[in-house]
């Protein structure tokens, strides 16, 4: 099947270029279990270049019931064989091997392996192996994600060193119409157009920027040029344009009043893109990478060309028109969009050239894209796993263990290092225990209390009954909790590998007790 029929739908998100960072990934999954089969499946129908997957353990009974990738015939074969052949059926174009090892063992002897992909989704790993497998990964510049999921618990952690991303896709956004501080052209555009013409078609024909706009500056003029910035200010700026109305039925007046928030918008750059010009990494040298040279770029366009604002997007919206002022003023959107994406391209290729690289080695395409996007950059930077374990912030763990949405997520999350911590002591996890239940549950109930004391959360508990859920589960995987982990997991992968969305920053703790997903950030 063609590519492009058969990842139609998925082209329609991520587009071409996303599409083809996909095809370029390796992936390697360590440990195929259910949670890790899950997740592999997800990106082997996304169409990623290949995948390994490395798992020393043989299919037994207890697989057949929550892995849908092996099946009677494959009991007590290679697991990472059987789940790879099934995989590769999936999807032909991907390229699928196996490698028959136990993750801990590689982690532990042969950390060049991991330096070879793209991205490691460590599946089931105890914080031992967690720790260990971050650092090697961190100093390959590797992508990491841990996956895990524990009975009806589960956990998702990204951890890169530095993530940038320019499409970072939000759902919502305002229009970049420069309303409140138009450039000259839009401005003589405006100005140019009567808002008292007595011809009733052509006054209900005026788009409602060129309205805006007009009355944007009328105001400014009798209001010591100030915006609207109170509540009873709006209502009244609102009250002028109705008043302007001719007719009840004059949709571009009811558009232009739907539409005057975006008059009250800031001007100038927002305080998240203040903080990435204002970023150590801005001051850029010849190992920098293109997104910090392009910011570099942009921060010098903003003080120099921009007069404080950033290059203009250049789209605008639907809006009820005449086709000719609708044309015009697309055509003078453009036109600014494009004047201003070749300065930001100039400056990006002279600071390529002082820092001694190719000048042309940011392709045209690439600053075209950081220019439309460059309101809605992003930077995501992510801490060792060990830093947070070992000293995570004890304001944020407090607060998550005293606040009744998060109680049960943290007292997971807390119960997820404790049953490592049972594991390495007793070598296996509560509830796996020969003895009676209730030994199983003072143990970790004691863990836990050391684990929090540790922390410095002394004197606060976990609940009786959720340390009772946790030995109960005996670290058994379930299908469906498996999948959905698996899920969020391989969209995690989807937006470091595209470099589009983003990412989610902090530990994802999934409480399937109440059917809950919690973020918590405990750095």
């Amino acid at each position: 099947m063609e590519p492009k029929t058969k990842y139609d739908r998925q082209l329609r998100i991520w587009g071409e270029q996303g599409q083809a960072a996909l095809e370029k990934a390796s992936i390697c999954l360590l440990n195929c279990g259910p949670t890790g089969s899950e997740t592999l499946k997800n990106l082997v129908l996304g169409g990623v270049g290949s995948i390994t997957i490395v798992d020393g353990s043989k299919v037994e009974l207890g697989d057949l019931g929550n892995n849908f990738m092996v099946d009677e015939s494959s009991l007590g074969q290679s697991k990472a064989k059987c789940v790879c052949s099934f995989l590769q059926e999936l999807n032909d174009a991907v390229k699928a091997k196996f490698i028959e090892e136990y993750p801990q063992a590689l982690i532990d002897t042969n950390t060049s392996f991991f330096s070879q992909f793209t991205v490691v989704v460590a599946t089931q790993l105890v914080e031992e192996s967690m720790v260990k497998l971050d650092r090697i990964c961190r100093q390959a510049n590797v992508m990491l994600i841990f996956a895990r999921s524990y009975g009806l618990t589960g956990l998702v952690r990204i951890s890169v060193k530095e993530h940038t991303v320019i499409e970072s896709k939000p759902d919502h956004f305002l229009d970049d119409l420069r309303l409140n501080n138009p450039w000259p052209e839009l401005r003589g555009f405006a100005e140019a157009i009567d808002l008292n013409v007595q011809d009733p078609v052509a006054h209900k024909h005026i788009p409602y920027v060129v309205i805006l706009v007009k009355m944007a500056d009328e105001w400014i003029k009798s209001h010591g040029g100030a915006l609207p910035s109170t509540r009873e200010e709006k209502r009244e700026f609102k009250e002028l344009l109705k008043a302007r109305m001719i007719a009840m039925d004059e949709d571009n007046y009811k558009e232009a009043i739907d539409a005057s928030f975006k008059v009250f918008a800031l001007r100038g750059i927002s305080s998240d893109l203040q903080r990435i010009i204002n970023d150590s990494c801005a001051e850029v040298d010849s190992s920098s990478s293109n997104f910090w040279v392009m910011v570099a770029a942009l921060k010098e366009f903003i003080a120099n060309e921009g007069g404080g604002e950033v290059p203009l997007e250049g789209s605008i919206p639907d809006m009820t028109s005449s086709t000719e002022h609708y044309v015009n003023l697309q055509k003078i959107y453009q036109a600014k969009s494009e004047a201003d994406f070749h300065v930001i391209e100039q400056r990006a290729r002279d600071i390529l050239k002082k820092i001694g690289r190719d000048p042309h080695s940011i392709p045209k395409a690439t600053i075209k894209s950081f220019c439309k996007n460059a309101r809605k950059l992003k930077v995501c930077r992510y801490h060792l796993i060990e830093d947070e374990y070992n000293n995570p912030s004890l304001a944020e763990l407090q607060k998550y263990l005293t606040d009744e949405d998060y109680s049960i997520a943290v007292g997971f999350y807390i119960l997820l290092r404790a049953v490592d911590c049972c594991a390495a002591n007793f070598n296996s996890f509560p509830g796996q225990f020969d003895g009676g239940m209730d030994e199983d549950i003072s143990r970790l109930k004691s863990t836990a209390v050391s684990l929090l004391n540790d922390l410095g959360c002394n004197g606060l508990t976990l609940t009786e009954d959720l340390i009772n859920e946790m030995c109960r589960f005996g670290a058994a995987e379930l299908h469906a909790v498996a999948a959905f982990i698996g899920g969020i997991a391989s969209q995690e992968v989807i937006k470091l590998i595209t470099k589009q969305f983003v990412p989610m920053s902090g530990t994802y703790i999934f409480n399937g007790i109440d059917h809950k997903s919690q973020l918590l950030t405990l750095y």
